[in-house]
């Protein structure tokens, strides 16, 4: 599948892996880059030995790395780390550019810019961003309240064929329908996480991944509960969907008495001992809409080769519709 994002990045299949926090490690990474994608790890909220460990993970293969922007500001010397390793991309993702857009740029490393809104996708033109990702309220993990139609639409009517940059889209996307819609609602690739995140290669706890292919759509809810819990001040107006566990609607609508100090730290330790111990009611599980098209935990390798071939077979299928459509 030939697209300007395929052309960028020198890729075979217009599909990136989203860098998940704790989840897109080194075998994740490399698996969808060895499938024909781009596999990115997760910097999360900065761990250098988690980070070392896992470029190790991913041997040769070429990879990127994406990062919370407003904790990256916190341990700047993260991003050096990172370029030393020679990624294929850098994503900064919720937060300023400025202040690292133009050592990546200057690094000769491809700058991926994901944005929630019109604004900051201007912000992410004006950086220098390479590839712009529309992500859409859909999304697991943190987002803000706009849809993939339009949010996709809206950025894709903002920039001219001419553009310096290519537009990805993000949020929902587990299929090659969510492919297939991508293309024709013009982007030129998808970033993909929640498929992923239910792949053998993720590091993710079983117990977690079973509940999210036994869930729906309806399962999940945007909340401040996680970061609550976890203690991470992210910036409004960004809100994280997961899965409705036990721990989560506790606390939903309750945000004001979670925040007290000694109801924080006792929640954020069952929170960590549930996480690790794949008990799924008693913590909190990031996952997007796209939970509801998720059906089994595979290779990621095999969930590339799937999107792409389904998405293939949609396009040409629609073409031959449209191509009997008088008008």
């Amino acid at each position: 599948m030939r697209t300007r994002l395929t052309q960028k990045l020198c890729i075979e299949h217009p599909i990136i892996s989203a860098p998940m926090g704790l989840a897109a490690g080194g075998r994740l990474a490399a698996a969808v880059t060895k499938a024909g994608g781009l596999g990115l790890i997760g910097g999360g909220y900065g761990d250098s030995e988690w980070l070392e460990r896992e470029f190790a993970a991913a041997g040769d293969e070429r990879i990127g790395c994406g990062f919370i922007t407003w904790s990256l500001a916190q341990k700047p010397d993260l991003l050096d780390f990172v370029l030393a390793h020679e990624p294929a991309g850098v994503m900064l993702s919720f937060g300023a550019l400025a202040p690292f857009a133009q050592r990546i740029k200057e690094a000769g490393v491809m700058l991926i810019c994901q944005v929630q809104t019109l604004a900051l996708a201007r912000e992410a033109v004006a950086a220098g961003a390479d590839i712009i990702v529309a992500q859409s309220a859909e999304a697991g993990g943190h987002a803000i309240e706009r849809a993939t139609f339009t949010g996709a639409r809206d950025r894709r009517l903002s920039r001219g064929r001419s553009a310096g940059y290519v537009l990805v889209a993000a949020g929902g996307v587990a299929d090659g329908h969510g492919l297939a819609a991508a293309l024709m609602l013009g982007a030129d690739g998808v970033l993909v996480g929640s498929r992923f995140w239910a792949s053998t290669e993720a590091l993710v706890q079983p117990e977690l991944q079973a509940a999210a292919v036994a869930a729906d759509g309806d399962s999940t809810i945007r909340t401040t509960v996680v970061d609550i819990v976890r203690g991470y001040d992210w910036p409004p107006p960004f809100t994280a969907r997961v899965i409705k566990t036990r721990l989560t609607m506790d606390w939903h609508g309750r945000e004001g008495e979670l925040a007290q100090p000694a109801v924080q730290e006792r929640e954020k330790a069952r929170y960590w001992k549930a996480f690790h111990a794949g008990d799924v009611e008693n913590t909190c599980v990031l996952a997007g809409e796209a939970v509801g098209l998720i059906r089994d935990v595979v290779p990621a390798g095999k969930i590339v080769r799937r999107m792409v071939e389904e998405a293939e077979a949609l396009l040409a299928r629609s073409a031959d519709t449209l191509g009997s459509v008088s008008i």
